[in-house]
Formats: C-alpha cells, sequence, structure tokens
C-alpha cells in the first residue's frame, strides 16, 4: 500500500525548486526533466484530482461540500501502490470533529519549506501582479485564500492560507504530523545537505552522483533558462516570469525600511523562532 507525502509550503518558499530537484533525482537521466514535466504528484487543490477520484463534477457542489470531501479523496488515494509527493499550499487545518484536511491514515508525513518572509514579499509580487505593499498585506491577512472566487469555475479548489505566521505555524505545529522542515536559506546554502536528508526523510535511498545531478539539473540558472525557451504552465498570466530571484536576501535591493518594518511587526515571533530574527528581534547581518 502506499501514502502520501506531503510538500508543504506558503507560495513563493521554494516548492518548485525542490520538487525539481525530486523529479530529476527519482527519473535519474542524462538529461534533465522538463520543468512542465515535475511529475512527482498532483497538488492538493487540483479540481481535476479530486473529481477523478471522487467520479462526478464538484462544479455541481458548494465549497464547503467540496473541502468536506478533499481528506477522503486522499485516503482514497493513498491505496495506490505507488508512493505520492504531492505538493499543497493550504495551511494546515481540521474541521469540526477535529479530521485534518490531510487525511491522517493517508498520510506518511510532510516537507514543510519556509523561506524568510521578506524575500517572499517581493516574490510573491511578481507572482501575484501586484506591488509589494499589496503582498505585505495579503501576508498579513488573516482571512487570505486562494481560488476563493465562485464567479467561474476554477482549476484550482479553496485554498485557505491565514497570514504567513499563521500558515507557517499551522504546519510546523500540526500534533502527531510526521514533519521535516526545510528553509529554503539551507537548501542554498547546504544543498547536499539538505536534500539528501530530505530524500531520506522521503523514504528514498541517497545516492551521491545521482544527487549532486539532480541538484544540478534544478540551479535557478537552469529552470529560469528552460522557462525561457519552452514558458512554464506554473507561471501565472499576471507574472513575466515564474522564476525570479532565486537567491536569499534580496529584499535589501527590494523593500522599503517601511516595509521591512511592517513584515517584522506583523511576523517578529515566527521570523524569530526560524531565525530571520536574532533574539533581541535584530536583523542578522548579511
Amino acid at each position: 500500500m502506499g501514502g502520501i507525502y506531503w510538500l508543504a509550503s506558503y507560495p513563493k518558499s521554494g516548492n518548485t525548486w525542490f520538487r525539481a530537484v525530486l523529479a530529476n533525482y527519482m527519473s535519474d537521466s542524462e538529461a534533465p526533466v522538463g520543468i512542465n514535466e515535475l511529475n512527482t504528484g498532483a497538488i492538493a487543490s487540483s479540481r481535476g484530482w479530486v473529481d477523478d477520484v471522487i467520479g462526478f463534477d464538484t462544479a455541481d457542489l458548494t465549497q464547503a461540500e467540496v473541502q468536506s470531501l478533499r481528506p477522503r479523496v486522499y485516503r482514497w488515494a493513498s491505496r495506490d501502490d505507488a508512493v505520492g509527493y504531492h505538493k499543497i499550499h493550504d495551511a494546515y487545518s481540521c474541521d469540526d470533529d477535529g479530521r485534518p484536511l490531510v487525511d491522517d491514515l493517508a498520510t506518511l508525513g510532510a516537507i514543510y519549506l519556509v523561506r524568510n518572509p521578506l524575500d517572499v514579499a517581493p516574490s510573491l509580487a511578481n507572482h501575484n501582479g501586484i506591488d509589494i505593499d499589496g503582498a505585505i498585506s495579503l501576508m498579513a491577512n488573516p482571512n487570505h485564500a486562494l481560488a476563493r472566487g465562485t464567479k467561474s469555475l476554477k482549476d484550482q479548489l479553496l485554498q485557505v492560507m491565514g497570514t504567513w505566521s499563521d500558515h507557517v505555524n499551522s504546519w510546523t505545529r500540526a500534533p502527531d504530523l510526521n514533519l521535516m522542515i526545510l528553509r529554503y536559506e539551507d537548501m542554498l546554502a547546504k544543498p547536499t545537505e539538505a536534500f539528501g536528508q530530505a530524500l531520506t526523510f522521503l523514504g528514498l535511498s541517497v545516492e551521491a552522483t545521482r544527487l549532486a545531478r539532480a541538484i544540478g539539473f534544478s540551479t535557478f540558472d537552469a529552470l529560469s533558462a528552460q522557462e525561457a525557451q519552452t514558458g512554464f504552465r506554473e507561471r501565472p498570466g499576471k507574472a513575466e516570469r515564474f522564476f525570479r530571484e532565486g537567491r536569499a536576501g534580496s529584499w535589501r535591493e527590494a523593500l522599503t525600511s517601511a516595509q521591512v518594518d511592517r513584515i517584522i511587526g506583523t511576523h517578529h515571533d515566527v521570523m524569530t523562532r526560524f531565525g530571520y530574527l536574532d533574539a533581541e528581534g535584530n536583523l542578522p547581518l548579511p
């Protein structure tokens, strides 16, 4: 019997990069996997995945009805013999009966990818086609959700997000969840160690040469070059490009001091917890 490993993150925190490394590692090919073929598993909010499992069109259901079905869908999907590695942007949540959205019987574990919110903000602004102040406001909105609108049918189902801090805490403090936390900055600074530990957590044996090749095929420059050549289907229409920066600390050029203060003021506690602020609440030196 299979099961599901969730690759969870707030948007623009390295999920696509992680999936690129994973897809290239699993492919074990001499050529890189195309960025439009990162088939590690459907995103948890895929309407098509849910429709395929339940056998009818969720367009006929309310958002609340669909949300109540999703844990059952994941449980049924986990009956497959293959292990799935599925991206998810939803915050970790439970229904009124205490049943997790990511059904506990279906779930083998989760990797939560976290990134400095100072770097998330300009990347999210580009991704959504909004200004940075708008992105900062989204990250501070406790009622923020993706695909909330009901005027037209979307390929993606409702994804409750909350604030950036809410989202991080929901996953990293989820009770009884087999969890690995992986910082974007550690993936950059120590890729062999970070990705090696993640592959081990996902139940995969680690082969050094194979891992080095997968990491090499998945550098920012390599993925950006692929996007320039073939386009990337996950790029939203409002974004000029998906792979925009790919480095830590770019916020120092992108944000004003007032914007930095807004982000720190809202997310101080979680930023301190993950080392983005020091014990005194100060920004660490570059």
